[in-house]
């Protein structure tokens, strides 16, 4: 499966900690990122990601055209929704493209869990 990776700035240590936990799962899959959340990621695990552009700079939006292009399966999004972001449109675009192509989308730590739980029992 093609997995995306994406956490807002006060989400990625639960971001890290999550691939941490799902490791095992996660190693068997491809792994996409925006950039910063990918280094983070790949500076605590030795886990190979495709790093996109910074969510800010256009990674969301690339993210977004690989969810367009059938190339993504699931996409783990830990959203900050107590801080304002500026690339918001970008974001909702993002999720309502998750929606249109019927791509499994986790965008809180809990629903995260749950679908690498499904993944991990296939």
């Amino acid at each position: 499966m093609n997995i995306a990776l994406i956490a807002h700035d006060k989400k990625k240590p639960e971001m890290v900690d999550l691939v941490k936990r799902f490791k095992h799962v996660l190693k068997k899959h491809n792994l996409y990122s925006t950039g910063t959340t990918g280094l983070h990621i790949m500076g605590e695990t030795d886990l190979n990601v495709n790093r996109m552009k910074s969510g800010p700079l256009g990674g969301d939006q690339e993210i977004g055209a690989m969810v367009a292009n059938h190339k993504l399966d699931i996409v783990l999004f830990l959203r900050d929704p107590l801080t304002a972001q500026p690339h918001e449109p970008d974001v909702s675009a993002l999720l309502r493209l998750c929606d249109v192509y019927n791509v499994a989308l986790a965008t809180n730590i809990n629903t995260a869990e749950k679908l690498l739980d499904s993944i991990e029992d296939e």
